[in-house]
């Protein structure tokens, strides 16, 4: 059954199939090793809010999915996982979006995301903020958005210094370094959140960083209100302009996968304080999440 309560969050950017071939033996180039190949639903927007569902929240969903044998599959499998879809924008003129990667014992090898329609769907995603069944120009949403790097870059300038979003927490992700870069129009929107790897603020900033209290700290210099900066099994740090920067580091575990922990990282974290955590406690909550995720606890 489709959810029709009011929603917690909205989630905006990819929702597509990940095809994830994951071998538990180290891999150099060009190697052909044995492995497992699975599809499961993913795209960043979509693990958020799968991710904000098993958190007892109810997120609904912005993002383009065709009308073909695969989206179809996907809308059922999203109904299954207790997400709402009802706002999905829908066409014959486009099909669904796929990830490839490729993991092995140390991680993340390569990946290819391919997010067209999406990219060419643009603004039409959003029309439920404009039509009244997310908000109006005169009734805004004032809740949480969790929006990715996946959009276009004219499209998250647009969405920077629209109305229609001045009034959401808006909490933002890369999608992937080779996206950070299209996250710069949104650096100075008073109300927002960037949740970031290190690599990835060094990109948004441009500069290297040793570690993540600097790059948040770097991305507070550069007009941020807000930054979480994670850096693998390594400390990661919650600065915020005018009360100071937090750190804490994750729980060791063994990897079993990588894709997808991003999000569930920023998933718990706006799940936690959502609840009320404080900001000691929504980054342990954020990393304990993340960490279950990649040592293989949470199910794909």
């Amino acid at each position: 059954m489709q959810p029709s309560a009011q929603p917690d969050v909205i989630c905006i950017g990819a929702v597509l199939w990940d095809i994830i071939g994951r071998s538990e033996r180290p891999m150099k180039f060009g190697n052909d090793v044995p492995g497992r190949i699975v599809r499961t639903p993913g795209g960043v927007a979509l693990n958020i809010a799968i991710a904000l569902s098993r958190a007892g929240l109810v997120p609904t969903l912005l993002s383009v999915i065709g009308q073909d044998a695969e989206g179809d599959e996907l809308i059922e499998a999203c109904h299954r996982l207790g997400l709402q879809t009802a706002h999905l924008h829908r066409t014959t003129e486009l099909r669904t979006d796929r990830y490839m990667a490729v993991e092995d014992a140390n991680g993340l090898v390569a990946a290819i995301a391919d997010a067209q329609s999406l990219e060419a769907a643009g603004p039409q995603i959003l029309q439920a903020m404009v039509d009244g069944r997310l908000g109006t120009p005169t009734q805004l949403w004032r809740g949480v958005i969790a929006l990715d790097g996946n959009l276009t870059t004219s499209l998250l300038e647009d969405i920077a210094h629209s109305p229609l979003f001045s009034a959401a927490d808006l909490r933002v992700a890369p999608a992937s370094p080779g996206k950070a870069k299209r996250l710069i129009p949104l650096l100075h929107h008073p109300r927002v959140t960037f949740y970031v790897n290190l690599e990835e603020a060094g990109l948004l900033c441009d500069r290297p960083f040793g570690d993540a209290a600097s790059a948040a700290q770097g991305l507070l210099d550069r007009g941020v209100p807000r930054a979480l900066v994670t850096n693998g099994a390594r400390e990661s740090c919650d600065a915020c302009r005018g009360d100071g920067i937090v750190a804490a580091s994750p729980p060791a575990v063994t990897i079993r996968r990588v894709t997808g922990a991003g999000d569930t990282f920023l998933a718990g974290h706006i799940a936690a304080e959502v609840r009320g955590a404080n900001r000691h406690e929504a980054l342990a909550t954020a990393l304990a999440a993340a960490s279950a995720h990649v040592a293989g606890e949470i199910g794909s």
